[in-house]
């Protein structure tokens, strides 16, 4: 594909940021606690070198500030022994409001044009 018809795929933009994070789904017995990398709107990148496969279902716990913020997700990308996309499917409207107060603070980051 030419590079003038790379589209980004994400609907939000993303920033660097190291929040922390508590992972759960099927089978866990304890949260899985893991750091982003980047983080958006619409979801996040953890680097981890135990990945989870595609389309595995999340109940997500993010701490933000001292701010506890749950939600919804879903394993979106895997790159084994590097890390995991996960898309976030469902938050309370109270907690996206602090995320996205929280990113309107932070440097976007905007695909690089070729």
């Amino acid at each position: 594909m030419a590079p003038d018809r790379i589209q980004e795929r994400r609907k939000f933009p993303r920033v660097k940021s190291a929040l922390a994070l508590e992972l759960r789904y099927a089978g866990c017995t304890a949260p899985v606690r893991v750091t982003t990398t980047e983080i958006s709107l619409g979801g996040c990148y953890i680097e981890t070198m135990f990945t989870l496969d595609v389309g595995t279902k999340l109940d997500l716990v993010m701490w933000l500030d001292g701010q506890k913020l749950s939600a919804k997700g879903l394993i979106a990308t895997r790159y084994p022994q590097v890390g995991n996309g996960i898309d976030i499917t469902d938050m309370k409207p109270e907690d996206r409001a602090k995320l996205e107060a929280f990113l309107n603070t932070q440097t976007l980051q905007f695909p690089k044009r070729f």
